[in-house]
């Protein structure tokens, strides 16, 4: 009891000794920086750090932390109302935008990010909450362009057909497989096939391939010759294209929502990200799923979630690192630049 008790106490000391620090020490800490450097932590931020995500999540971090209210609701304001914000923090910081021309500019510069950040999930959000309606001219006309770019040498006999199927959806009505993810798993297709219409027929080619698996003792041990009869060739080098991309958009909605994607969006817009960026990362994480899956080389399609979630942890490691952008190396990599 004795040593759980001396455990319990040194847990509370240093909890202690955390407080006093962030409430305390690091503002005196602070206040001497800005005295000795005649700048403050914006400030320092700003010339220390090269643009990108190093800068910018260093200056949203400085700003929630900010006892200051102005300071706070900078990063929650209006995208209309950043320049007047930016005017209004160099105010009350006694920042001379004569003698600091730079300073206004990162700062802007930082701020029309964050407050993009949060308006492209307000979008994306939206777009996933709209449904796809067959009554809708609009969202009719997407669905028969993803067939046009994706099949362009075969017609489409029906709006409602079996032949859906040969690009991965799972019935004769593709309606049905957006529900989760709504129109904006519809408009991640459509702007991949149309962008970067090499990789994704290529992707599609692919799927379609059936695959020989070798029998080794260790298969023998798991599974009677009956079922391996059935299991050694693998239909879709492992997975229904449309399906898969449906997966892919709430994979990277999920990462733009945690706010995972701040390292990729703060280092490739200069300014505010927009959808055009999350359809970017979109293709690339196809690509790039569907390279993981063939090298995982799962037994079937029953193993699509571990797949998914070992790719998920993945991506997310490598956006850990502040230098990370998501940029694809493939043909749509030279497309997407022109446009």
């Amino acid at each position: 009891i004795l040593p759980r008790l001396q455990r319990t106490q040194a847990r509370m000391l240093v909890q202690l000794c955390l407080y006093i620090y962030c409430k305390c020490l690091w503002r005196f800490l602070k206040f001497a920086l800005r005295k000795i450097t005649g700048k403050c932590e914006l400030q320092r931020i700003c010339y220390s750090r090269k643009p990108g995500a190093q800068r910018t999540l260093k200056i949203e971090s400085s700003l929630k932390s900010s006892r200051n209210e102005l300071l706070q609701s900078a990063v929650i304001t209006h995208m209309d109302d950043i320049e007047r914000i930016v005017d209004n923090i160099m105010q009350l910081k006694k920042i001379n935008p004569d003698t600091n021309p730079q300073f206004g500019i990162s700062l802007q510069a930082c701020l029309l990010q964050i407050v993009g950040y949060r308006t492209l999930i307000a979008e994306v959000e939206r777009l996933r909450r709209d449904q796809y309606d067959s009554e809708n001219p609009h969202h009719e006309e997407t669905l028969l362009k993803l067939w046009t770019f994706l099949r362009p040498d075969v017609v489409l006999n029906g709006r409602v057909s079996k032949q859906w199927c040969e690009i991965g959806f799972q019935g004769e009505d593709p309606k049905t497989d957006f529900r989760g993810m709504g129109m904006l798993g519809l408009y991640n297709l459509v702007f991949f096939a149309e962008h970067d219409n090499t990789t994704a027929r290529q992707v599609l080619f692919d799927s379609h391939q059936a695959k020989y698996r070798e029998l080794t003792k260790e298969d023998v041990s798991k599974i009677n010759a009956k079922e391996w009869e059935k299991k050694k060739f693998d239909q879709a080098i492992g997975f229904s294209f449309a399906i898969v991309g449906i997966n892919i958009t709430d994979l990277s909605y999920t990462l733009l929502v945690s706010g995972a994607l701040k390292t990729h969006l703060y280092n490739v817009a200069p300014e505010a990200p927009s959808l055009f960026h999350f359809h970017k990362i979109f293709c690339y994480l196809m690509q790039q799923f569907h390279k993981f899956w063939i090298e995982e080389d799962p037994l079937d399609i029953m193993e699509f979630n571990r797949v998914r979630e070992k790719f998920h942890q993945q991506i997310i490691k490598q956006l850990q690192n502040p230098d990370m952008t998501l940029c694809p190396r493939f043909a749509a990599s030279e497309n997407l630049m022109n446009l």
